[in-house]
């Protein structure tokens, strides 16, 4: 939807503009614990943009609860690329995903959400969101996104 550029910074700035546990989670695929993240109960209308890059990611009209206290969402932002891999790390195949455009690790996609939504569960660490009310859209130089809440 943007023509705007969405770069990853330096390792340096990073470690200088991220919280401990934004870094670890963006760059090294850690996981906050259930129920402690930021964003997990959070209801206000916007959007939730990579942390790393500012690359718009969801949406709070595909958010919901899902019962597993991590920000949950049916799909990303329409338009939005997400890359997916297969993630063994705790013994099993999951799906993670990550942002194309500074490669953030964000969570895992699950099947096993609303099935009336297409069956997807996003579920993504706060961490490795920032969120972005509507009422501020254009100021952040994402209007264009204002159209996705009519």
């Amino acid at each position: 939807m943007t023509d705007k550029p969405f770069v990853k910074p330096s390792d340096t700035e990073l470690r200088e503009r991220l919280t401990p546990m934004q870094y670890s989670v963006t760059q090294h695929e850690g996981t906050e614990r259930a129920f402690t993240g930021e964003y997990w109960d959070h209801t206000e209308e916007g959007i939730y943009v990579d942390v790393v890059s500012g690359e718009p990611l969801f949406s709070s009209l595909d958010k919901y609860d899902a019962g597993c206290g991590w920000p949950s969402f049916t799909r990303p932002i329409p338009s939005v690329a997400l890359t997916e891999n297969t993630d063994y790390r705790i013994g099993y195949a999951r799906t993670e995903v990550r942002s194309a455009g500074a490669d953030s690790h964000l969570g895992h996609v699950f099947p096993d959400g609303p099935r009336e939504h297409g069956g997807l569960r996003y579920c993504i660490n706060s961490a490795a969101l920032r969120f972005v009310p509507v009422s501020e859209l254009d100021a952040q130089g994402y209007g264009e996104y204002r159209a996705l809440f009519g």
